[in-house]
């Protein structure tokens, strides 16, 4: 039963999803923080860097020994952004957005923009695991090019909508679909082993 529901019609038991349970409470302990909780700063810490960990991870690729270092670089950045949280996305959303833009500053040292940097290579050549050989979804993942892997990523694992992941990258929707169709077809190759134009 959805809440508009519940509203509509009190007299039947409702039951509050675990998703909005969870941004409620992620929600107050926010505002807990932002009044200067720490135990609260603390638990939202405890409660949300594994998962950033394992995005920031990700996205770094092959670069992923970085991965802790980027994760303290959100957080440095998103403490005192906190007081911008509107709880119109997940906690989780919000903070990897952060630590996309941290990841992305960590891999393009030198780089103009973050378009320019993320599909300069996306075409290169791509080595394919020996026909033994089996290639995990991680270590596939990892093996993309810093495009395709931060879209791929985002939309497949992450669930940002290609608007979402235009609008971070600053790219058009468009470029981000044609990027996770090409992602995609190379993780097909690097997980069966067999070229790109045939996955």
């Amino acid at each position: 039963m959805t809440l508009s529901a519940a509203v509509a019609n009190p007299s039947r038991q409702t039951v509050i999803p675990r998703a909005t349970t969870a941004s409620l409470a992620d929600f107050a302990l926010v505002s807990a923080a932002v009044g200067g909780g720490e135990a609260a700063f603390r638990e939202l810490f405890r409660r949300h860097t594994p998962h950033l960990l394992q995005f920031v991870s990700r996205v770094l690729g092959k670069s992923a020994g970085d991965a802790e270092d980027v994760v303290q670089d959100t957080w440095v950045r998103a403490y005192p952004a906190l007081v911008t949280f509107r709880n119109e996305s997940s906690f989780s959303t919000w903070l990897c957005s952060i630590g996309l833009r941290a990841a992305l500053d960590s891999m393009r040292r030198g780089k103009r923009r973050a378009s320019e940097f993320l599909f300069e290579d996306d075409d290169a050549p791509v080595v394919l695991p020996h026909h033994d050989e089996r290639m995990d979804i991680e270590k596939a993942i990892a093996a993309l090019s810093p495009g395709y892997r931060t879209i791929l990523v985002m939309h497949d694992v992450e669930g940002f909508t290609h608007e979402e992941i235009a609008s971070q990258l600053g790219i058009a929707p468009g470029t981000s679909k044609a990027q996770l169709f090409k992602a995609r077809r190379v993780m097909r190759a690097l997980l069966t082993g067999l070229e790109k134009n045939d996955a």
